[in-house]
Formats: C-alpha cells, sequence, structure tokens
C-alpha cells in the first residue's frame, strides 16, 4: 500500500472516488438528489481545489495502481492546536482491510509532529464509520446540525481523538 499526498492535479482522483463510494456510504440514508447536491458542492475540482488553498491535505491510498481511498485533513484547524479530518473515504470492497486505520494513523503522525493535541471530525449519525472511529478511540464530544444549503443539513456527530 502506497500513500501520497495529491497534487492539484491528481484531484480529480478524489473527486472520482467519492462518486464511486458515497452511493454506498450515504445510498440507504440520504435521497439521490441529496446525494448530488452534497457531491457537487464538496468534491468538484474547483471546491477540492479551494479547499487545497485553505489548507486541507488531500492522501491517497494506492496498490497495484488502482487508487483505494483518501483522506484529507486540517493541521492547526479553526485556529485551535487540533487536526481535524475533514473526509475519510475507501472503496466499499476495501474496507475492513486496514486501509482507513493506515489513513489515519498517517493523519495521527502528521498531527504529533505539528505538536497538535488531538484529531477531530464530523461523522453523519446515520454512517457505520463511527463504529470505526469508536474502534480507533474517538469518542463523541458533540452533536451538531450544519446547514448545508437548498434544504440539507448534515446531521453530526464530532468525534475527538485525544493526541
Amino acid at each position: 500500500m502506497m500513500l501520497s499526498i495529491a497534487s492539484k492535479e491528481e484531484l480529480p482522483i478524489v473527486r472520482d472516488l467519492a462518486y464511486k463510494i458515497w452511493p454506498d456510504t450515504y445510498g440507504p440514508t440520504h435521497t439521490q438528489a441529496e446525494l448530488d447536491y452534497m457531491l457537487k458542492k464538496f468534491y468538484a475540482v474547483k471546491s477540492l481545489e479551494n479547499q487545497l488553498d485553505k489548507g486541507h491535505v488531500f492522501v491517497l491510498a494506492k496498490e497495484n495502481g488502482v487508487h483505494l481511498g483518501f483522506v484529507s485533513y486540517e493541521i492547526n484547524s479553526e485556529n485551535t492546536t487540533k487536526t481535524k479530518i475533514h473526509k475519510l473515504y475507501v472503496l466499499p470492497e476495501t474496507q475492513g482491510k486496514g486501509i482507513g486505520k493506515m489513513l489515519v494513523d498517517y493523519v495521527k503522525k502528521e498531527a504529533l509532529s505539528n505538536r497538535n493535541s488531538a484529531l477531530f471530525l464530523n461523522v453523519n449519525k446515520l454512517n457505520k464509520a463511527q463504529y470505526f472511529y469508536t474502534k480507533y478511540g474517538f469518542s463523541i464530544t458533540q452533536d451538531i446540525i450544519i446547514d448545508i444549503g437548498n434544504g440539507y443539513v448534515m446531521d453530526d456527530y464530532v468525534m475527538e481523538f485525544k493526541l
């Protein structure tokens, strides 16, 4: 397994992975219209470029020439000494094989080298990934609802892992 920081030119790979992964992850709990809206809003290449410009780092997981997933994170997020994991997704057929853990471990190492005190993230309350985060050692610290426009909200837990 190879992990590499995505360049601006590789952002279409992130977009393509999201379009493959999201229907399986959110299809059972969200409408197609909501999925389409969120994918366009968060994964259009221009949106990903804006995230990169704001300090988000995208890391791609690749094996045998095939991209299997990605993580994006931000050191010192929200003017704190905490690192935020903005996105973490692996292809459905590769889940449970340690790729997600490897990606979080990478972010953890970067956070520690930047003297951050914790990792944190938002996870949809209906997303089974919250069990992965709990197993890793994250705990729920907040319950939030974020208006993302077009009549849609993200109903999330904020989870944190102390470093």
